[in-house]
């Protein structure tokens, strides 16, 4: 079964469709619509494009993705599973974490070269202020 989904170049955004969502996004949302879903199935559900570090999504996560954390709340997903929601956690994060080769670093003392204490990133604010000029 191949699955043609309009390949654009647009980034992908949070949709909301009828029956299912469609091949690279996950459900995160489900409400029955007969007013908005006309044809077929009622169900109306709001989906997330996958690629995200981290996904709250209906059900399982998809591939490629773990679960950290659940809870039950059939007001947002509806029946499936429970009405059950999952926090996922992409698998493989995007590279703007640490480097896991570096070991682990206590800070302090080994934060690298940082300002004194008590010395601030800002320079002291001025110690009066100008009394403004009557014009």
């Amino acid at each position: 079964m191949s699955v043609h989904a309009e390949e654009s170049s647009e980034p992908k955004s949070i949709r909301k469709t009828c029956g299912k969502c469609p091949e690279g996004y996950a459900t995160s949302g489900v409400t029955e619509s007969k007013e908005i879903c006309k044809d077929g199935d009622p169900t109306l559900v709001q989906c997330v494009p996958l690629g995200a570090n981290l996904l709250s999504v209906c059900g399982s996560c998809p591939e490629g993705y773990r679960e950290v954390g659940s809870s039950s709340l059939p007001a947002r997903c509806g029946n499936q599973d429970g009405g059950r929601v999952t926090q996922c956690q992409l698998e493989k994060m995007e590279s703007n974490l640490p480097d896991p080769t570096q070991g682990l670093k206590t800070c302090p003392p080994d934060c690298g070269r940082t300002a004194t204490p008590g010395q601030g990133a800002l320079p002291p604010p001025p110690k009066y202020l100008p009394t403004p000029e009557k014009k």
